[in-house]
């Protein structure tokens, strides 16, 4: 689901293709929901291995970070940091990890390319960042962690599902029509910076 409130665009999941459809690359959203943290391990027990994923991320959202968390007894735990993991380390496992997985939300840090967007386009998913240095912020999104799945892989890699209200702001990083605002913006860049350059090399020209 989508809706408009105090100036927020907010997906609560269960997110469908139609929701995120008009959702374009460099807006900002916020979630509300089912957020669970996943990296390297588990997505290549998921794609190497061909293990099913022991939470149920269809249509809802996965965040690459690996956070501490603070044990409380009887299975229950708490969010104390959870700060963004480098998303480009998942790169070659997403698209085949969406197509397995059916996860409507990737969240995480820095840009991704080809593999993602091409599941993004085809499958009907999104790419977003949450603004590195900000892990005791999001941690207090978080209303619940409702299950941990794979803790054999320890602390930062076990998959932490949880209840996050307006969790944000996330910017779109890649769309579902595939646009990618990394690559989008380095070509801009680039074309500004050799445009410096010379001018630059114009002006400095007389030295020797």
């Amino acid at each position: 689901m989508i809706e408009h409130k105090d100036g927020k665009t907010i997906l609560t999941t269960p997110i469908s293709a139609e929701d995120i459809r008009d959702i374009h690359i460099g807006d900002i959203v916020y979630l509300t929901g089912s957020l669970t943290t996943c990296r390297d391990v588990a997505h290549r027990r998921v794609v190497e291995e061909g293990k099913s994923i022991p939470v149920d991320v269809r249509n809802n959202a996965i965040l690459h970070a690996g956070p501490i968390i603070r044990p409380l007894g009887d299975d229950k735990f708490e969010m104390v940091s959870v700060g963004p993991t480098t998303s480009m380390r998942m790169e070659k496992f997403e698209y085949d990890f969406v197509k397995a997985t059916g996860v409507r939300v990737i969240i995480g840090k820095g840009g991704m390319r080809e593999n993602t967007q091409r599941a993004c386009k085809e499958l009907g998913a999104i790419h977003c960042v949450f603004p590195a240095g900000n892990a005791v912020v999001a941690a207090v999104s978080v209303e619940e962690i409702v299950q941990a799945q794979w803790q054999d892989l320890g602390m930062p890699e076990t998959l932490w599902n949880c209840r996050v209200k307006e969790f944000g702001p996330l910017i779109v990083s890649i769309d579902s029509e595939g646009r990618n605002y990394f690559e989008e913006k380095k070509v801009e860049y680039n074309r500004k910076k050799d445009e410096q350059v010379e001018l630059i090399s114009r002006q400095v020209g007389f030295i020797k």
